[in-house]
């Protein structure tokens, strides 16, 4: 097969996959956010991590029109923050490196294979 449209085909299914996933997601916040983002309820580092890995997540509601909430207006401040902060890290990493993860196993070349 033709290196070139390999390459493009693996990249369309990981745009599908990417897709698909970022719908479901998409669906699944839709139906936390009451409970996860209650006005009463004083935010800290734990619903700030929640909140920020949960706020990529909410771009499929807010590009559909909905207005979904994406921070806890009541928090402790940096604490919250710090959470919120670690959460958007955690869940790029989670999200784009298994998206941008190798297709398949890489063969391993050892030194001693190699001609001289």
């Amino acid at each position: 097969m033709n290196p070139v449209l390999c390459c493009l085909r693996i990249w369309g299914v990981k745009l599908i996959w990417l897709t698909l996933v970022g719908i479901l997601l998409g669906c699944c916040y839709q139906a936390a956010v009451p409970t996860l983002y209650r006005p009463e309820t004083k935010a800290g580092f734990r619903l700030g991590a929640v909140h920020g890995f949960l706020m990529p997540v909410a771009l499929p509601n807010l590009l559909a029109g909905k207005d979904v909430p994406i921070f806890a207006a009541n928090n402790t401040g940096r604490n919250y923050k710090l959470g919120y902060i670690a959460g958007i890290n955690l869940c790029g990493l989670i999200f784009f490196g298994l998206a941008f993860r190798p297709a398949g196993k890489k063969k391993q070349v050892s030194i001693k294979s190699l001609p001289q």
